[in-house]
């Protein structure tokens, strides 16, 4: 978050449950809420119409659930961030919860910028809904992660174009395979790059050419990539401790 004279904290709060069918804009009046609610001191931008100064990640597909979801806000006085975790998740729907905070260092990055990588898990199923053959998908991810190039249509600005999306696939593999009392899932593991271009995972599902559609995904890990460090965004641009001073 841009600097300014507040105290920034970034959170991580998961969404699982009914509520992966609420809209990003559904996400942010949940938090929204939730921050009345607690009546926290939350710092506003200047002009007209002022807006708390809260600022979201990558947006969720509708549908998928998430274990690392991420958001910045500013606070216009000093808090401990982990004293907000249990009355903000006691203050959002069912399914949602925070699950850590920090606070951010002065002019961080924002989270669209610095975020490099996302990982997922997708349980795929074929047009009738059963599990696909193992077999022939880890074929056809070997064909995908072979190729040069992997194009795609897409739609920009009313046309569409051509893209490859090789270049973002970093990972693409069967994962173990989630077993329960009458058949076996085919579970995915995915890892996208998100600049200078995402993909979603149905995007690279659809690229097996097994008609194959989503029964499940999560997004399980947002990653910020620097000098040659892999971060996790609670741990990438938090503000440095004071140390405490020693009693004399």
């Amino acid at each position: 978050m841009r600097g300014s004279d507040g105290f920034p904290v970034r959170l991580r709060f998961t969404k699982h449950g009914k509520v992966r069918f609420i809209s990003h804009r559904d996400v942010a009046r949940a938090f929204e809420r939730a921050f009345r609610i607690e009546a926290l001191p939350l710092a506003f931008t200047q002009g007209f119409s002022p807006r708390p100064k809260v600022s979201f990640g990558l947006a969720l597909s509708v549908g998928h659930e998430s274990d690392a979801e991420y958001l910045d806000l500013e606070l216009r006085e000093p808090a401990d961030p982990a004293m907000l975790v249990a009355p903000l998740t006691a203050a959002l729907p069912e399914g949602m919860a925070v699950t850590g905070t920090v606070a951010l260092a002065d002019r961080a990055p924002s989270l669209q910028e610095a975020v490099t990588a996302v990982g997922y898990t997708a349980t795929v199923v074929d047009g009738d809904g059963n599990p696909p053959d193992p077999a022939a998908v880890q074929g056809s991810i070997a064909r995908v992660l072979a190729a040069t190039s992997v194009e795609v249509a897409r739609t920009r600005k009313g046309r569409e174009i051509v893209e490859d999306l090789r270049p973002i696939i970093r990972e693409l593999r069967v994962v173990d395979h989630d077993r329960n009392d009458t058949r076996t899932d085919v579970v995915l593991g995915l890892e996208l790059s998100t600049q200078p271009r995402g993909a979603r995972p149905g995007e690279i599902i659809a690229a097996l050419d097994l008609s194959l559609v989503e029964a499940r995904v999560t997004r399980t890990n947002q990653w910020i990539e620097r000098d040659g460090a892999r971060l996790e965004p609670l741990a990438a641009d938090s503000r440095p401790r004071v140390p405490e001073a020693r009693a004399s």
